[in-house]
């Protein structure tokens, strides 16, 4: 199985003064769907709805890479 990472956005808040996309707040991980490999399963691994967070098309270009966007180190889950 696969990971694929998925942004949680706020939409309260703003990216930045002026920003027109929601601040993200958590970067989950979820396996893919073995029908579809593009698509997460229904549930985060740490047990959230995948219906409302964004693919954050994020790939690991080498073995060992982080799961997550370097960007979004202070964000990921830890769980």
């Amino acid at each position: 199985m696969s990971i694929i990472a998925l942004v949680e956005r706020d939409a309260d808040r703003e990216a930045s003064p002026g920003g027109a996309e929601p601040a993200v707040v958590a970067v989950h991980a979820a396996g893919t769907d073995p029908d579809v490999p593009l698509d997460p399963l229904p549930v985060t691994l740490c047990g959230l709805d995948t219906a409302q967070m964004e693919h954050s098309e994020y790939q690991r270009t080498r073995p060992g890479q982080r799961w997550y966007p370097p960007e979004f180190a202070a964000v990921r889950c830890l769980e």
